[in-house]
């Protein structure tokens, strides 16, 4: 009868799942299952860190809104993927992390790579453990997609001794389960929808701010559609942002803050009252104001905030609902209102994003980025710094759903390198632009070597400050210049260090020259890095410090 390796178990149910790439970095305990990838026709993409592989799975994963799949080596390997996988828990993102282990028939005497692994786990993923049999692949991998995927998706670890992807058992013994998970949505409570609509009718001053499960959902046409009949002016963060387009007539920017505060109703849906919304305090949303919450997992709803109504269900059920239970109201003073406020908060960045200043001011270089992006046409971006990604946030237009990706709120740096490896393998048509902060590059900076490697062209846009500049500015306000270690860098330059892994660089200290080097950064058709030099107290002038959402 024929048989079949543990490794070529865990590809073929890999490609079940339709993961046409998995991200590693090579070591002998998990050979067998690149082997397996190989036969299955999944593309094996070594990073140059298991933290990069990690967050490159990461980003697959939000992406693709499917499974994201990290395979990793005993020991290091495992303990060098742990904040990428802190990451995705954080950004609920569903993420497998495979970790190889020494031999099942050498557990505990001290085997090379040996540390107890599944306990690193289980405060940062929704599941983790250890396959006790090859038989068992199969199974703990479908519950692996099934738990990963459903509710509130993230990340989950799983632990297969090296033995156990390199001994074969016959086919039948591990046959393939099918129907392991459903794709069914959560519908809101129509009750409660009933009351959330009534609510929104009877406002006067309405606000939406929606997050990332718009994008993870689907959601950005029943949004449109809800905003559209109602008249809301809707907010968007995190990986929501670009769900409307530039330009469109309910979509606003700049008066966030100052909408939350005013709003006697405010919708919030996908996303938390964590730091990024003041924790739901009154400084974020008046006492008075009548809160929805839409969220699909019942633990997040009322967390820091007193609710009145909270609607357990995925975004794009929910708001469907609503945008069919609604009044059709155009409340065009309020929204003309607030565009009128956008636009004098948007006039006074101007003088900012056309400073021929120099080092260059951070709204100038995001403002060229965002035009060349407008040329290149289909583009997206990674952002992977402090002050500059949070300067930039403000400035930068995103075309649509899915064309901005952020570490989301646990703020971990490092992922540009890695979440570009994702985004140019999935998507190798668009133009990536990487927000890069030069203290983050030092992270997985590396990882440009692999971008170069497997040919995945990308526009690298650091921004050099020779600082950890968001540290440093309130470091030394707090401290002064003798008490604030720990927060210079060297003048290095960057695009120097891409250029020695194969790619091409530029460095740019001149305002009027970085258009160009964009435009050739663009059509050079390899990984291009232009090193900017940034002032370093422009978030302090400009009154624009903080992080970004």
């Amino acid at each position: 009868m024929a048989t079949v390796s543990g490794g070529e178990l865990v590809a073929r149910m890999l490609k079940g799942e339709n993961v046409s790439a998995i991200f590693t970095l090579s070591g002998l305990h998990v050979a067998p299952i690149y082997a397996g990838c190989v036969d299955q026709g999944i593309q094996v993409i070594d990073t140059r860190h298991e933290q990069g592989a990690a967050h490159a799975a990461d980003a697959y994963a939000r992406l693709t809104r499917g499974i994201g799949v990290a395979v990793v080596t005993a020991g290091p390997g495992v303990t060098d993927a742990v904040t990428g996988v802190a990451n995705a828990f954080a950004a609920n993102s569903p993420l497998l992390l495979i970790g190889g282990a020494a031999p099942t028939f050498n557990a505990g005497k001290g085997s090379l790579q040996e540390i107890e692994q599944v306990d690193l786990f289980l405060r940062i993923t929704k599941w983790a453990d250890r396959v006790p049999s090859t038989q068992a692949i199969p199974a703990y991998l479908a519950r692996a997609f099934r738990v990963a995927l459903s509710g509130r998706p993230g990340p989950v670890f799983l632990e297969i001794p090296f033995d156990q992807l390199v001994n074969a058992v016959e086919a039948a013994e591990a046959p393939l389960p099918t129907g392991y998970r459903t794709r069914a949505r959560s519908p809101g409570d129509g009750a409660f929808i009933a009351e959330a609509a009534a609510k929104l009718d009877g406002a006067e001053r309405p606000a939406v701010i929606a997050g990332s499960s718009i994008w993870f959902d689907d959601a950005a046409e029943p949004l449109r559609v809800l905003v559209e009949r109602a008249g809301l002016p809707v907010y968007l963060n995190g990986a929501g942002r670009g769900s409307l387009p530039p330009g469109h007539p309910n979509f606003f920017q700049h008066t966030r803050k100052e909408a939350l505060v005013s709003a006697d109703v405010a919708l919030v849906v996908g996303t938390p009252l964590d730091f990024r919304l003041g924790y739901g305090s009154p400084e974020t949303f008046a006492p008075q104001a009548t809160l929805i919450q839409v969220d699909g997992d019942a633990t997040e709803i009322g967390r820091n905030r007193r609710v009145d109504v909270g609607i357990v269900g995925d975004s794009r059920s929910v708001l469907d609902q609503l945008g069919r239970a609604v009044t059709a109201k155009p409340r065009v003073e309020l929204l003309r209102a607030l565009r009128a406020r956008e636009r004098e908060k948007a006039d006074k960045l101007v003088p900012l994003m056309q400073s021929d200043q120099t080092p260059l001011h951070h709204f100038r270089v995001a403002r060229e980025i965002s035009e060349a992006a407008k040329r290149a046409g289909d583009s997206m971006f990674i952002a992977d710094g402090g002050n500059y990604v949070a300067m930039a946030a403000k400035v930068i237009e995103v075309p649509g759903p899915g064309r901005w990706l952020d570490p989301g709120p646990l703020g971990c740096l490092g992922v540009g390198a890695p979440f570009g490896l994702a985004a140019k393998t999935l998507y190798p048509q668009r133009t990536v632009f990487v927000i890069q902060g030069d203290g983050s590059f030092g992270l997985n900076g590396f990882d440009f070597e692999t971008a170069v490697r497997f040919k995945l062209p990308m526009v690298i846009v650091v921004g050099n400050d020779a600082a950890w500049g968001q540290i440093r500015l309130p470091q030394l306000g707090m401290f002064g210049e003798d008490h604030s270690p720990g927060t210079l860098l060297a003048p290095t330059r960057y695009d120097k260090v891409v250029e020695a892994f194969g790619g091409r660089g530029e460095h740019i200290d001149d305002p009027s020259k970085l258009a160009g080097a964009l435009d050739r950064a663009v059509a050079s058709g390899t990984v291009s890095c232009i090193d900017v030099a940034l002032d370093p107290q422009a978030p302090l002038t400009s009154g624009a410090m903080g992080y970004a959402l």
